[in-house]
Parts: C-alpha cells; structure tokens; sequence
C-alpha cells in the first residue's frame, strides 16, 4: 500500500502532537534528612530536565521540607553525593576550569546556588528554575563522577553582596539529600 505525502505528513504530525518522538525529560529526586542527631528535618526534592525547542535545557526544582525553624534557609547543589556527615558534600557545585566551590566566595555565582526556601509553620516549599546545571552527561551535570546533593543551611543566603564574608551564603547545614537519576 502506497501513501500519498499529505497523508504521510498528517500521520508524522500526529506523532509529533502526540509526544510520540519527544524526547522524554530527566528526572532525579533527593531524600532529604537532618545533619544533626535528634532533629526531625524531612523532605523530599525533584528534579525534572527538560529541552526547549531552541535546545537549552532547563531543570526544574522542587522541594518540600519539614521541620526546619521559621524563616528563610539558603539550598545550594554542594559538589559531592554525600551526606555523612553532611559537611562531606563538600562545597557548592561549580565545574569548570575556573571553578571555585568556596561557598561564601564567587557567590552567589555558583552552578549550584539556587534560591532560599521560606518555612513557614514548620513547613516550607521550593520551585525554581536553573539552566546552570543538568542532569544530561557534560560538564554541568549533577551526575559526574562523585555525585551531587542537596544542602540547606540554618540560615537565609544574603548572596554575598560585600563579597566574601564568613556565613553569607547561609551559615551551618540543617539537612541534606543526595541527588540521585530516577529511571
């Protein structure tokens, strides 16, 4: 059986609207638990990667947190999956030939600085969007060869505005949760 063209373009177009040869988007996810023994901070983040049509990809952050104190906490992507203890993360993500992880130096200029989190009764959620890291392979992704994770700090991030000052980019870690690919 023979298909004209038109007919041929409506069935690709079909498949097109229908997401059939859309490249599905990436997704991780971070369990997030307290740094110090005996309190109760839980948690949960997601993150979705996704490609616009002029290929720029775009990671979506959203967490939610519980039993933080009232206020606003710095989260930053730290360069290390790990959290025990939570100061093994090590410092801010931020690849590359001039990297500097410091975090309370180059900040809030980071690959992993993201916006603080407001708590509010005990409870606090995050969205945002980054286009500064990927889940993807490269050299911005969450996923090189040590990992990636999650920290929230006691305190708000003021973003360094007198440059690098002890505790501006928000002081002691609460939590931390490892960012691993879900399949």
């Amino acid at each position: 059986m023979r298909y004209s063209a038109p007919v041929l373009l409506t069935c690709v177009t079909a498949y097109l609207a229908a997401g059939v040869w859309a490249a599905e988007p990436k997704r991780a996810e971070a369990v997030i638990h307290a740094c110090r023994e005996g309190e109760k901070i839980t948690g949960k983040a997601t993150l979705v990667e996704e490609v616009s049509d002029e290929g720029i990809k775009k990671v979506t952050v959203r967490m939610e947190v519980q039993g933080l104190k009232d206020g606003k906490h710095a989260v930053h992507i730290h360069e290390k999956g790990t959290c025990t203890p939570c100061g093994a993360a090590a410092g801010h993500f931020d690849p590359g030939p001039n990297s500097n992880s410091n975090p309370d130096g180059n900040h809030p200029f980071h690959m992993g600085d993201l916006i603080n989190i407001d708590v509010h009764n005990g409870r606090g959620v995050l969205e945002t969007v980054t286009t500064r890291v990927t889940l993807s392979p490269g050299p911005l992704s969450l996923f090189d060869a040590d990992g990636s994770a999650f920290i929230i700090h006691d305190n708000p991030d003021t973003y360094c505005p007198e440059g690098p000052t002890k505790g501006c980019a928000g002081g002691s870690r609460a939590a931390c949760g490892i960012i691993k690919p879900v399949n």
